[in-house]
C-alpha cells in the first residue's frame, strides 16, 4: 500500500484559500499553435538567512528556442569531479536480513505549449472526456510510471483557471485538465520549482498547488505558505521514507512576489543542505534533490552544474541529484560516490523542430536498496528513451516509450524516428562513462 504525507501540508483546498479546484476534469477551450522554450541559466550558491529569498545571478539573455546556444566545453572523465573511494560494502552478515527497497521513476520537463492543448481537444472529441483529454498523449508511458513504487513528474508551468485564458511561451498558463491526467498516469509527486513558477504571479502559483492537491498529487519546490517553504517533502512508500527537495536557478527575471518571497525555492546550496539534513532528521531513508538548472539545448553539463553537483554530493544527506531545464538530454555522472543525472530532457513539450534534441527525452528509473546499517544505496540505475511526436494541426501528439513503441506494429511508420531517438539518447547518457558503471536501458 502506498502512503504519502507532507511534512507541512498545504491544505489549500480544505482551508478555502483557493477555490475552483477539484479533481474532476475541467471543460476549457484550448488554442492551437506552435511555440518554443524557456530561459537560460543562472545559479545562486551563496548563503541565505531567514526566509528571505537569495538574490539571483544574472544569466544569459532568454532564449526563444529558435537556435541552440553555444555549447559549453564538453566534460570528460578527467574533468568530472572525482568519485569517492570510500567503501560502500555492507557490514558482515550477523543474521537474517530482509532489506527494504524502493523503485523511483522520474522524468524531465512538462512544458505545456499550445500544440499539447490542441492534441487534448482532438483526443477529447474522440474519447468524449470533456473538452480536453490528455490521457492519450501520456498513455504510452503509463505502464512505466504506474509500475514504480514512487513516480515523480516535473510541472514547469503554472496553471490557468479552469476557463482560461490559456497561454504558451513566454508566460505560461496551462490548462488544469492536465492534472487529473497526470494522476491517472500514476504520478505521486510533481516538482514545481522552475523559471516559469511565477509566470502568473503568486495567485497562479497557489492555484497550481491547490489543483495538484485536489487531484491527490504532492508538490515540492514552490509553497503557498511560509511554514511549507521551510520544509522538505517526505513521502512514505510502504516502509521506506523518501525526502524530496526541488529548486530552480531563477524565475526569468520576474521578481519573487513581494508578499511571498519564500514561495519559490531558489537554487542555494546552503539552503538545500539544511533541507536535506532536516529531511534526514525527520526520518528520510533516501534524500533526492531535483534541480532546474543548466544551459538550454546543451547536452554537456555547465561548469556551474558540475560545481553545484560537487558541493551537494559531498553532503552526507544527499543520495541522488537529477535535473531538468535544458530541454535536451544530459548525461549521468557519478560525483563523490553519488549519482547525478544532469538533465532528463523534455517529457512533453512543443518546441522548435529546428532545435536538435528537444523531442527526445529520458525517463530514469532508480532502485534503492537498504544496507545492513539501515542506509540505502543505488542498486540499479536505468534510463528509458522517450520521444514526443510532432503536431501538424491534424495528428495529435504522443509521448512515446521508445522500446515499447518499437515493438508495436501499429507504429511502424514511426520506427525509423524511434530508432534514431534511441541512437541519440544512449551516447549522451554515457558521456561521462555511465554504462561502465552499470547503467542500463530499461528492459
Amino acid at each position: 500500500m502506498r502512503l504519502r504525507r507532507n511534512v507541512v501540508a498545504t491544505g489549500l483546498v480544505a482551508a478555502g484559500l483557493v477555490t475552483g479546484c477539484t479533481a474532476a476534469d475541467p471543460d476549457p477551450q484550448g488554442q492551437a499553435g506552435q511555440t518554443s522554450g524557456s530561459a537560460s541559466e543562472a545559479i545562486t550558491t551563496g548563503s541565505q538567512t531567514g526566509d528571505a529569498a537569495p538574490s539571483e545571478s544574472t544569466g544569459p539573455a532568454e532564449s526563444t528556442g529558435s537556435a541552440s546556444p553555444t555549447p559549453s566545453t564538453e566534460p570528460t572523465e578527467s574533468t568530472e569531479p572525482t568519485e569517492s573511494t570510500e567503501s560502500t560494502e555492507s557490514p558482515p552478515a550477523t543474521g537474517p536480513f530482509d532489506p527494504r527497497e524502493i523503485t523511483v521513476v522520474m522524468n524531465g520537463d512538462m512544458l505545456l505549449h499550445e500544440g499539447l492543448w490542441a492534441t487534448a481537444e482532438i483526443d477529447a472529441a474522440r474519447t468524449g472526456r470533456g473538452r480536453m483529454d490528455f490521457r492519450p498523449l501520456l498513455a504510452s508511458m503509463r505502464p512505466v510510471v504506474k509500475g514504480a513504487d514512487l513516480s515523480l513528474c516535473h510541472m514547469e508551468t503554472p496553471l490557468a483557471p479552469p476557463g482560461g485564458p490559456f497561454l504558451g511561451y513566454p508566460v505560461f498558463a496551462a490548462p488544469p485538465a492536465i492534472v487529473p491526467a497526470l494522476r491517472w498516469e500514476g504520478f505521486d509527486v510533481c516538482t514545481t520549482a522552475s523559471n516559469h513558477s511565477i509566470d502568473q504571479g503568486f495567485e497562479g502559483l497557489t492555484r497550481t498547488l491547490a489543483r495538484f492537491e485536489a487531484a491527490g498529487i504532492e508538490t515540492v519546490g514552490t509553497a503557498a505558505t511560509r511554514p511549507a517553504s521551510r520544509e522538505p517533502l517526505l513521502v512514505e512508500v510502504d516502509d521506506v521514507t523518501v525526502g524530496l527537495i526541488s529548486a530552480t536557478y531563477g524565475t526569468n527575471g520576474i521578481p519573487l512576489p513581494e508578499e511571498a518571497p519564500w514561495s519559490v525555492e531558489l537554487l542555494n546550496t546552503e539552503k538545500i543542505a539544511r533541507l536535506a539534513a532536516r529531511a534526514r532528521d525527520d526520518g528520510a531513508d533516501v534524500v533526492m534533490v531535483a534541480l532546474h538548472w543548466g544551459l538550454e539545448y546543451t547536452h554537456e553539463p555547465t561548469a556551474d552544474q558540475i560545481a553545484v553537483a560537487e558541493k551537494l554530493t559531498s553532503l552526507p544527506d544527499v543520495d541522488l541529484i537529477y535535473g531538468h531545464h535544458a530541454h535536451v538530454v544530459q548525461p549521468y555522472g557519478k560525483v563523490n560516490g553519488n549519482w547525478v543525472l544532469y538533465g532528463l530532457g523534455n517529457a512533453i513539450a512543443q518546441q522548435d523542430t529546428a532545435v536538435s534534441g528537444v523531442y527526445d527525452g529520458n525517463t530514469s528509473r532508480v532502485t534503492f536498496v537498504e544496507r545492513r546499517d539501515g542506509s540505502f544505496r543505488v542498486e540499479k540505475l536505468e534510463y528509458l528513451p522517450t520521444m514526443i511526436t510532432t503536431f501538424d494541426g491534424v495528428n495529435p501528439m504522443r509521448w512515446l516509450n521508445v522500446p515499447a513503441s518499437l515493438d508495436d506494429p501499429s507504429l511502424a511508420d514511426l520506427h525509423d524516428e524511434l530508432r534514431a531517438t534511441s541512437a541519440r539518447v544512449a551516447p549522451i547518457i554515457n558521456m561521462l562513462g555511465a554504462f561502465r558503471r552499470g547503467v542500463t536501458e530499461v528492459e
